[in-house]
């Protein structure tokens, strides 16, 4: 009775269209059922170390997107979100491509990126056994990690040190597996098009995360490589990369409950938390960064609507800020609903039951949840403490800024060579021209009073430097706008044209007026206490906690050896199943699973820059001119499906049982942001762009019909 019951508490959860699967083991887990549920290819169609294979069209697109290529000459796609800090960088007060779009008419005219890459994966390979080798339930924790991390090493270097490869071992399963990964990176990606801001950002902050959804979110880059297509720095002379493999663009468009997957890189999940750990998260850490996040947002709004420069200065920091803070929202609402804190509760009662079922199993996992609980009691304060300083000190443009510069007390005090410092302030003088195209005084200065407050009031007195207690005490009698006043009027890092003299009349003799600096002294206070209070402590408990959490994942898969786990995400290639598919996010209330052109006019209000709809667009609409991107006059925007998705999942092809395109992923609706953590087949629904809408912009709306022509489509 006792496995039954724990079976069910357990695999409850595990229920159709979750799951993020490796695609290395797809023809040994899912693909049976993939074919079952519709899906008409074979594994090897979707990842094929020695053949061409679905894989080959997907890339890691910056730092943190996917996209996946659609034409035989490099061209992407991703999400007009992700491309946004390349657009923007692109972006000028005479050439604002985040307001107007931009398109390249040839390919003469696309635009280079210093610094954006995209990553094709090479290989992924199960390492675990070389990795544990040399561990056993004999040493301790750290001669445990010593091993691993000697062994990881040399499994890295065997696999050589070439510049156009990224080389690593990921651990899966909180530590208990290992795999190798190499990457083949790309450096010359160049913009190709994207919509204006009215289109690829329609909705703003206020739709984001929403159901229904009318967001043309997409943006259009190019892969260029040398002449014998192989990755190279940005040259004149780089043609356009030809790939092993582009993916089909499907015009049949969906309907409900179509086979539908999603083929990309899902950042961070954490499905296997206890009770203690999902009532951390839901209890103290999310409604404490909400409350900064809060904050800031409605600086930088107020500000952002009343200025255009710093309207285009914040755009993509403040969709930055908004994207969690609203996520985390969504996230408490949906744990709240589905009792995520008492259903792991059972879950853990079940286990402690199994766990003191003998002696053996009560010497290896009796102690497990009763030590994470008291952790999870301990590692509270110092936990919020570290998301204070990150959301409320750190967050200050000013004191982050000035953070950069601690390297130059490290260069001095390490007797660096004069060749590398002079490198670091080149470094800083091109830095100091980027931060402070973005920056506006009034606005950071306002965030510095407010968010400092309430660290003061939220934190423990213990962690409040005392340097920095004492001098806003006696020298500005604790009033925090008289020391902003003080701290903006005097600090080099307020003004570009001081920061530039300092920089370039840089010598030994300069740290002095650096230590003096009311900016940096700020960061030095909160820095220096942070690393002898808060982070010592910290660290030591989340690394004994991940060290249980490891052991209890190795306990839950002990116990259901022929059950089918699957790993938290880790920005690795994962592939989610599911269908197309409506939802109730409440009683009373549906959700159909399609948006169209329609809803765009209905919203359409020239009063409110996120919803003022574009004049051609509204021509395009009334013309009902919608090409062979429609079907009886209609023209689709988004749709909703129960692919099991995260953030990273951005700009992930969506494909249906033909494996071809029929949308781009963008988006999770709010009902359903806790699958991080727990995930609901009635609620959780990824949101996808309609690859109809996004072909539909390119040709009819911005004419760039010879993009549509290097594209295979299929009706």
């Amino acid at each position: 009775l006792l496995t039954i019951l724990f079976t069910v508490s357990i695999i409850s959860a595990l229920l159709a269209d979750e799951g993020m699967w490796i695609p290395l083991f797809l023809d040994k887990y899912n693909i049976a059922d993939m074919q079952e549920n519709g899906f008409k290819l074979t594994a090897e169609d979707i990842y094929s170390i020695n053949n061409t294979s679905i894989k080959d069209a997907i890339v890691i697109f910056g730092r943190g997107c996917t996209a996946e290529l659609i034409s035989d000459e490099g061209l992407i796609i991703t999400n007009h979100h992700c491309g946004y800090g390349a657009i923007q960088s692109l972006s000028s007060l005479d050439n604002d491509y985040l307001t107007d779009g931009f398109w390249a008419m040839t390919k003469d005219e696309e635009l280079p990126n210093p610094g954006l890459e995209v990553s094709f994966l090479v290989k992924m390979e199960d390492v675990t056994k070389l990795v544990l080798a040399d561990v056993n339930e004999d040493i301790t924790e750290e001669e445990r990690q010593l091993a691993i991390d000697d062994a990881v090493k040399k499994i890295e270097e065997q696999e050589g040190d070439a510049n156009d490869y990224d080389i690593v071992v990921k651990p899966f399963f909180n530590g208990n597996q290992y795999f190798l990964i190499v990457y083949e990176v790309f450096k010359d990606i160049r913009l190709v098009g994207a919509p204006p801001s009215s289109i690829g950002k329609f909705g703003g902050d206020t739709d984001n995360w929403m159901w229904p959804r009318h967001t043309g979110d997409f943006s259009l880059f190019r892969i260029y490589a040398d002449k014998e297509n192989q990755p190279s720095e940005y040259n004149e002379e780089n043609i356009p990369y030809k790939p092993k493999y582009h993916l089909p663009i499907s015009l049949k468009g969906v309907k409900k409950n179509d086979f539908t997957m999603v083929y990309g890189y899902p950042g961070r999940t954490s499905e296997y938390l206890t009770s203690y750990a999902v009532k951390l998260i839901s209890e103290v850490e999310n409604p404490h960064q909400i409350k900064l996040r809060d904050i800031r947002l409605e600086i930088m709004g107020n500000n952002m609507n009343s200025d255009s420069l710093v309207r285009l200065q914040y755009a993509a920091k403040h969709a930055r800020i908004a994207n969690y803070w609203k996520k985390w929202i969504g996230e408490n609402r949906g744990l709240k609903k589905l009792n995520a804190i008492e259903k792991k509760q059972e879950t853990e009662k079940d286990f402690t039951e199994w766990a003191n079922s003998s002696e053996e199993l009560k010497n290896k996992y009796g102690k497990i949840l009763p030590e994470l609980n008291k952790l999870y009691t301990d590692i509270e304060p110092y936990r919020l403490a570290v998301d204070y300083l990150y959301e409320a000190v750190y967050a200050i443009e000013i004191i982050d800024y000035a953070s950069r510069f601690n390297a130059l007390e490290k260069y001095y005090q390490e007797n660096i060579a004069d060749e590398d410092l002079n490198k670091k302030i080149n470094g800083l003088k091109n830095s100091a021209k980027s931060f402070f195209k973005d920056f506006n005084l009034p606005t950071d200065k306002k965030c510095f009073v407010a968010l400092l407050t309430m660290y003061n009031e939220n934190i423990g007195q213990e962690f409040i430097p005392m340097e920095y207690k004492t001098l806003l005490n006696k020298k500005f009698k604790d009033d925090l706008n008289v020391l902003a006043d003080f701290v903006y009027k005097k600090s080099i890092f307020a003004n570009e044209e001081n920061l530039n003299a300092f920089l370039h009349s840089y010598s030994h003799s300069s740290l002095k007026k650096l230590y003096k600096d009311p900016a940096y002294k700020i960061f030095k206070n909160f820095a220096d206490m942070s690393n002898e209070l808060i982070y010592p402590v910290y660290i030591e408990l989340r690394d004994k906690i991940a060290t249980l959490n490891r052991v209890y994942m190795q306990g839950l898969q002990e116990i259901y050896h022929e059950r089918v786990f699957y790993p938290d995400a880790n920005f690795t290639l994962r592939l989610a199943y599911g269908k197309v598919d409506d939802y109730y996010p409440r009683d009373a209330v549906h959700y159909d699973f399609y948006t169209t052109l329609s809803g765009i006019i209905e919203k359409d209000n020239p009063d409110i820059y996120d919803y003022k709809v574009h004049d051609k667009l509204k021509t395009l609409y009334k013309n009902k001119d919608f090409g062979v991107y429609s079907k009886d006059s209609v023209m689709n925007i988004c749709f909703t499906a129960s692919n099991h998705t995260t953030g990273g999942n951005s700009g992930s092809p969506v494909l249906n049982a033909e494996g071809h395109l029929i949308g781009v992923n963008f988006d999770r609706n709010w009902e359903g942001t806790m699958s991080d953590i727990m995930y609901d087949p009635d609620q959780c629904r990824n949101i996808v762009l309609d690859i109809r809408y996004a072909l539909f912009i390119i040709d009819k709306f911005a004419g760039a019909s010879h993009l549509i022509d290097e594209m295979t489509i299929v009706d």
